[in-house]
C-alpha cells in the first residue's frame, strides 16, 4: 500500500485510507454487526488510516472502531472530528467550536474508542463566532495533555488554515476533493503544500457516483444522496454522462472507474490522501489496488479535460449542509 505523511506530524498513513461514516448511517440501511469484519479485512489489506467523527451515528461509529482497535491499536492511525452537534431524536445540527465543548468532545471520543490518545483530531466545521486562535489554542492544549497527537481542520479556507497554523502546526486539512469536486485546486492544495500540511480528500468517488455503480432510483428512502443536488433532476442526467465517460475510460485501461478516480487524485500532489468509504470487502481490495494504477500524462490530461472545474452539475450539499464550509479558494 502506498504511504503518505500527515504533514510534519511524524505520522504516516496508507493511501488510500478508509472513511468509516457509512458503517453507521447516511447511506441507507446499515449492519453494524457486520462492520467489524469489514474493518478487520481493511486492516489485513494494509489500510491503517481510519477516519470517523463523533457525530456519525451519534457516537456509535467511534465505538465501532474502538472495538476493532483492541489488540491492534499500534497498527492504526485514528482520526476523528468534533464541531457538528446533532440533537438526539430530531437530528437537528448546530456547530460548536468553543474550548469547553471541544475539550469535552475529545474526552467523549476517547471513551468511546477505549484509547488514551487520538492520533488526528479535526475541527469538523468552523464556527466563525469563535476566533481561530481561541479554538486552536484549546486544541493545542489537548496535544500538550497527551490526549491528541496531531491537529486537523475540515472544509476551511486557505486563510483559516494559515491563521490556525500560526497558533499550532496543522497536520491535515480534510475537504471534499474528487474529479467532480475540484475546488481545492483554487488555492487550498497549494497552501497545504507551502505549509507542509496533508490534504485528506473525502468523498473521492463522488459519494459512489463516479464508480458508475449507483442506481439513484434504487437508493433507500433514508439515503442522504436522495436530497443531494447532484443526484437530482437535470443535474443527475448531466453527471450520469460524466460517470459513463469515466467508466469507458477505465475499461480501456483494464481498470474500474473507481480506481481511475483514486489514481487521478493521488497524482495531484504527494500530500493528497484520499479516504474512500465502503462497507464491501471486495471494494476495499479494489480501492487499495488503485495506488498501483499508473496513469500516463496523456491520461491525466484527458481526465482533467473531461472533468474540468465546473463540469459536474449541482451543489455539493443541500443549502443546510453548507453551514460551516468555507471557500477553498485562496
Amino acid at each position: 500500500m502506498l504511504r503518505r505523511s500527515l504533514g510534519r506530524s511524524g505520522l504516516t498513513v496508507s493511501a488510500p485510507g478508509l472513511g468509516c461514516m457509512g458503517f453507521s448511517e447516511f447511506y441507507g440501511p446499515t449492519d453494524e454487526a457486520a462492520a467489524p469484519a469489514a474493518l478487520a479485512a481493511a486492516l489485513d489489506l494494509g489500510y491503517d488510516f481510519l477516519d470517523t467523527a463523533d457525530m456519525y451515528g451519534h457516537g456509535r461509529n467511534e465505538a465501532l472502531i474502538g472495538g476493532v482497535l483492541r489488540g491492534r491499536r499500534d497498527r492504526v492511525v485514528v482520526a476523528t472530528k468534533f464541531g457538528i452537534v446533532r440533537e438526539p431524536g430530531s437530528g437537528a445540527r448546530r456547530i460548536d467550536n468553543s474550548p469547553a465543548y471541544l475539550t469535552a468532545a475529545c474526552e467523549g471520543s476517547l471513551r468511546r474508542f477505549g484509547i488514551e490518545t487520538i492520533d488526528l483530531y479535526y475541527c469538523h466545521r468552523r464556527d466563525p463566532a469563535v476566533p481561530v486562535a481561541e479554538m486552536v489554542g484549546a486544541m493545542a492544549r489537548l496535544v500538550e495533555g497527551g490526549k491528541v497527537r496531531a491537529l486537523g481542520l475540515s472544509e476551511v479556507s486557505p486563510e483559516t488554515l494559515r491563521a490556525a497554523h500560526a497558533v499550532h502546526p496543522i497536520a491535515a486539512v480534510q475537504t471534499e476533493y474528487s474529479l467532480w469536486s475540484r475546488e481545492p485546486e483554487s488555492g487550498l492544495i497549494e497552501t497545504c503544500r507551502e505549509l507542509g500540511v496533508a490534504l485528506v480528500a473525502y468523498s473521492p468517488l463522488g459519494r459512489g457516483f463516479l464508480t458508475g455503480q449507483v442506481d439513484v432510483a434504487a437508493l433507500a428512502p433514508d439515503d442522504f444522496r436522495r436530497s443531494n443536488p447532484r443526484f437530482q433532476g437535470d443535474a443527475l442526467e448531466r453527471n450520469r454522462r460524466l460517470a459513463e465517460a469515466l467508466c469507458a475510460f477505465a475499461r480501456a485501461r483494464d481498470a474500474t472507474a473507481g480506481q481511475v478516480a483514486l489514481a487521478w487524485l493521488m497524482t495531484r500532489a504527494p500530500h493528497v490522501v484520499p479516504i474512500p468509504g465502503t462497507r464491501q470487502p471486495e471494494r476495499l481490495a479494489e480501492n487499495a489496488a488503485a495506488a498501483d494504477l499508473a496513469l500516463t500524462p496523456a491520461d491525466i490530461a484527458a481526465l482533467d479535460a473531461l472533468f474540468a472545474p465546473g463540469a459536474a452539475a449541482g451543489a455539493r450539499y443541500p443549502e443546510g449542509g453548507m453551514a460551516g464550509i468555507e471557500s477553498a479558494a485562496g
